[in-house]
């Protein structure tokens, strides 16, 4: 599901920059390789956004409406990207993130065709946030220095995605058929055996038997 969601952050990203779009970690050594005007969308944080949580299964019906299989929910997941602009000069990167941030901006949710085929059974609204400010837990520049690289300008992009492997687990038949004990008044029936009546679920039928 991950690498779907670089691929749709990938498809939105590629009008904005006619070199390359990469997901490496912007490390001093990769950025001395670059020689081409390059997009990094760097995936730096995954968390469950449990706000979204929700309890109990599904159940899952087949077309006369009984229930087959039960399935526990789908857990949502923030992605969160660094992105990053790489050319020879300080004004082409601006340019080349200013290009970025317009595709971006319009985007309250990923667009319908960009959504992963693995995910439209359970959603195709899937959120995304730009440059919004990180959590405090989440400081861009200690990002940096873990990375070895000096600070530089980048979009804070989230996308929030449902992870389509959920457990599912089997159910029993239906009941099509109960019994009932019936005793007398006094707890014994005249014979002293109870009587035993069943009857198919959904049916007046009845059958009445010794024990």
């Amino acid at each position: 599901m991950i690498h779907e969601i670089d691929e749709a952050l990938r498809t939105l990203l590629a009008p904005a920059v006619t070199g390359d779009i990469a997901f490496d970690a912007p490390t001093r050594d990769w950025a001395a390789r670059r020689n081409a005007p390059t997009l990094n969308a760097y995936l730096y944080d995954i968390r469950e956004d449990v706000a979204r949580r929700e309890r109990g299964a599904h159940a899952e019906r087949d077309a006369h409406g009984i229930v087959t299989r039960r399935r526990q929910p789908p857990r949502w997941f923030r992605l969160s990207y660094l992105v990053t602009a790489w050319t020879s000069r300080p004004e082409d990167e601006h340019r080349l993130l200013s290009g970025a941030l317009a595709l971006l901006l319009p985007h309250e949710v990923l667009p319908a065709d960009a959504v992963p085929e693995s995910v439209r059974p359970i959603s195709t609204a899937l959120p995304v946030s730009v440059a919004v400010p990180p959590a405090e837990s989440r400081s861009l520049a200690d990002i940096w220095s873990a990375l070895g690289g000096e600070l530089k300008p980048s979009l804070d992009v989230v996308i929030t995605t449902p992870f389509p492997v959920t457990p599912v687990y089997g159910v029993a038949p239906p009941v099509t058929e109960a019994e009932i004990v019936v005793r007398g008044a006094d707890g014994v029936p005249g014979d002293a055996r109870p009587r035993i009546v069943r009857r198919t679920v959904g049916s007046d039928t009845r059958k009445g038997g010794g024990a």
